[in-house]
Parts: structure tokens; sequence; C-alpha cells
């Protein structure tokens, strides 16, 4: 069998630099050092506001529902990848795209995610919780994922579990943390801070799509209309299985569909930079980003307007 993490031959390889833990490629069109320092200043902001609005007291909610904990976990972290299996043997892509895709489908976690979970009607003391759960659990499920992987593919990729833990308590849990704390500890700060970093959080997040889009507009096009569908199918199924999972409460629902479907790009990244990954799943993770995104809006706009009526519509 083929190794698809074999080592890219000298000049082959897709250079990767960090953006607060996350990789970002490089050689795009925007310059490497801004679209660093715009991801980390992103990702740290918009997890930091989120905590800020969040006071600890919301998770004795989260206690009381063991179940809903364990079928959010599972959506995001079993039937995502699975979906992902069946849904790349489908459409029969190249090797490089399909493992593109399903490295994406096994890094759970989005760190704006919660943002716009919370932003659709998602749940206030679920999602928060769910979203520190299984960036915790993520750290040991991507191991034992990629090990089964390499059965199936015959590879021999690997990733430490300790620089996952790093690049998720960097990312999210510490900034995410801080705020919660300040919330609970310094009401009065809190409610002075959130709305001023709101703002800054927005424009950030607006600057780094832009960005985003200038970088990688090119290779999600260049990555062909078969793996582009792929994409939307696989995140149309992520959300269908976490709005069904989530239920009955509408705002859980939300919840579910949302962390379902927003996968993690830095860790997709980060394994294939370790492994020294094919320019071309590297090329098929960053297409997925991009067209994952698009193809979640259209629910985030739904979700929005049924919170605002009531969540009647579920």
């Amino acid at each position: 069998a083929i190794d698809p993490f074999r080592p890219a031959p000298v000049g082959q390889g897709a250079p990767v630099a960090r953006a607060g833990g996350v990789p970002m490629t490089a050689g795009g069109v925007v310059p490497e050092l801004l679209m660093t320092a715009t991801a980390a200043a992103t990702v740290f902001s918009v997890m930091f506001v989120v905590g800020l609005g969040i006071p600890l007291r919301e998770f004795r909610w989260v206690w009381q529902h063991p179940g809903l904990v364990a079928k959010g976990l599972f959506s995001v972290l079993i039937a995502v990848p699975a979906i992902a299996l069946v849904v790349t043997r489908a459409f029969d892509l190249p090797r490089p795209a399909e493992i593109g895709i399903v490295l994406m489908a096994i890094a759970p976690g989005a760190p704006v995610a919660l943002r716009r979970s919370l932003g659709a009607g998602g749940h206030r003391s679920f999602a928060p919780a769910l979203q520190i759960l299984v960036a915790m659990v993520a750290v040991f499920s991507m191991p034992a994922t990629i090990a089964l992987l390499n059965e199936l593919y015959g590879g021999h990729a690997s990733i430490d579990p300790g620089r996952l833990a790093r690049q998720v308590l960097v990312a999210q849990l510490v900034p995410l943390g801080t705020g919660m704390l300040i919330r609970t500890a310094l009401p009065a700060l809190a409610d002075w801070l959130e709305p001023r970093l709101a703002r800054i959080a927005t424009t950030l997040l607006v600057a780094l799509a832009i960005l985003a889009i200038a970088d990688i507009g090119l290779v999600t096009v260049n990555a062909g209309p078969r793996v582009a569908l792929a994409i939307v199918a696989v995140t149309a199924c992520a959300l269908a299985i976490g709005h069904l999972m989530g239920g009955p409460d509408p705002a859980t629902r939300t919840s579910v569909a949302i962390s379902s479907a927003a996968r993690n790009p830095g860790l997709a990244l980060l394994v294939a930079s370790i492994n020294a990954a094919p320019p071309a799943i590297t090329a098929t993770i960053l297409a997925y980003l991009l067209v994952s995104a698009l193809t979640v809006l259209p629910y985030v706009i739904w979700r929005k307007r049924a919170a605002r009526h009531g969540g009647a519509a579920s």
C-alpha cells in the first residue's frame, strides 16, 4: 500500500508557519507574517470575548444532562469521521483529496465554532461545555483515529498528544477560561470589556475572512468540482446528524449541528505538517475550510431566524 504521508521530495513540500498554534500554509498571495498575526489575534480575541459572556455557573445545567453531552460527543467525534469515509469513497476521489477531507473530519473543535453557534441561537450553557469537552477529548481521539486510518490506508502517520494538547490549550482553553474567570470574579469589568472587545474581534474576523479568501480562493478552485461537492456533502450530513442528535431543544440542536460541521483546520494541518504530507493533501484541507464555511452559512441564517421566533422552527 502507498503511504499517504510519505516524506515529500526536497523542494516539493508544503512549508507551514504557526499562527497561535495554528499552522498556516506559506506561499500564498497574502504575506505569511500578516496571515499569521491576524489568525493568532482573531482566535485569541474571539475565544476571550466568548468567555467574558459565560459565568461558570452556566455549566451546572450541563451536568444534569449527561445523555445529551454523550450524543453531542458521538456526533462530533465518531459520526462525522464515519460520514467522511463513506462520502469520499462514494465520490471516488483521488487519494490525496480523500485523505485531506478525512483529516478535517477527525479534527474537531474549530475555535470560531463556539461564537458561530452562540450567535445562531445555540444553548449558552451547553455550547461552551461541548466546545471545551470536544477540544480536550480531541487530544486523545485524534491519535487513536489516525492509528485506525493507518490500517485503512496502509500509512505510517502519527501525532504526539502533547503537541495537540499545547495547541488546544493556547488557542482555545486559555483565552476562553480567562474570559470566564473574569466574568465570574469581576462581572463589572467583564461588562465593560465585552462590548469593546467584541467589536475588535468582529473586525478581526472580517479581516481574516478577506485574507483567507484572497489566499486560498485559488486553491479551492483548483481542487475541482468533485472535491468541492464531496466537502459540501460531508458538511451537510454533519449538520443533519448533529441537528437530529441535539434535540429536542432547538438551542441544543443548533449547538451540536454547528460543532459537528465546523472542523479545526489547525489540527488537520498540524498532522499534515508533522507527517510531511504531499501538497495536494494540504490543498484539500484549505479547500475544505472555505467550502465548508460557505455550506454552513445557510444553516446559521436559518437557526438565527428560528431563535428570533422563539425556536418554533426546529
